[in-house]
């Protein structure tokens, strides 16, 4: 009886260290989530979709915010936080917006200038700062991270300027127009096209600094890389000397995670330039 009891005893005694360790855990988290916030009201799916994730590390302040558009061809997918981005130093914002055919890809890439708007409002609560937001995005991510940076009339109809985003750092993203954009006007996926919806449409000398990432050229999506090398081609021709171009040798068009390591040295690289201002 006395092994028994003294059985039981010990069994309490290892859940209750168990479970102290756990909340231990838990109060010594350097980093807090908030889910499913509100940054554009209107319909019930609207309200429903035009929501957005925020990670952040506690207790600290001026730090850059990365804002995440998830890819999906802009008809489907879910906002997320990448897990190498996690724990870097930095704030990720994951942003959810509405799908063609219920809106228009003009109103879909007009709900990602309202979630920046949001961010920029609202990131200092968050210990972020205004002069270190950053655009990314992966595929039709990447595609409404350079529409935001290159076709000014996003921004301003929320009251921002793109010369307040700090960089673009689309991850296999179009330049050309995207093709759900295309099937809107029933183009098909394999006829190329550039006009207002394309970012190449928006070629000029003075961006914020644009950082294009894509898959090896003959491992991506629908010639994705030969778009981006134009791209960087025409605004080197424009006179922008803020536009970079990486091939990720040996990676298709799922290349986010072999892309991080240059996406956050770009952020370190570009805050740090923005501090020494």
């Amino acid at each position: 009886m006395k092994k028994f009891l003294f059985f039981c005893a010990f069994i309490a005694l290892s859940f209750q260290i168990i479970c102290a360790q756990s909340q231990n855990k838990e109060q010594k988290s350097p980093y807090t989530l908030e889910e499913n916030i509100s940054y554009l009201k209107g319909d019930e799916y609207t309200n429903k979709r035009c929501v957005l994730d925020v990670y952040f590390p506690n207790s600290k302040e001026d730090l850059p915010t990365l804002i995440y558009f998830h890819g999906g061809g802009l008809k489907r997918g879910n906002k997320y936080i990448p897990d190498y981005l996690k724990e870097k130093g930095l704030i990720v914002v994951a942003v959810n917006y509405r799908f063609f055919p219920k809106v228009s890809v003009k109103e879909i890439i007009g709900d990602a200038a309202v979630s920046v708007k949001w961010v920029y409002d609202h990131i200092k609560k968050y210990g972020g700062s205004r002069d270190k937001i950053f655009l990314s995005g992966h595929s039709a991510g990447g595609y409404i991270t350079s529409m935001l940076g290159l076709d000014a009339s996003y921004l301003e109809n929320v009251g921002l300027k793109p010369n307040q985003i700090a960089g673009l750092i689309p991850l296999s993203g179009h330049t050309i127009t995207h093709m759900t954009a295309r099937e809107e006007l029933g183009i098909g996926p394999l006829q190329p096209t550039i006009d207002q919806m394309a970012p190449l449409y928006h070629v000029k000398e003075d961006t914020p600094p644009y950082i294009m990432i894509t898959g090896d050229r003959e491992l991506e999506l629908l010639g994705r890389y030969e778009e981006n090398a134009y791209m960087h081609r025409m605004m080197k021709l424009s006179g922008n000397k803020k536009t970079e171009l990486y091939e990720l040798q040996g990676y298709g068009h799922m290349m986010v995670y072999p892309a991080v390591p240059i996406l956050l040295d770009k952020i370190k690289e570009i805050s740090a330039l923005k501090k020494a201002l």
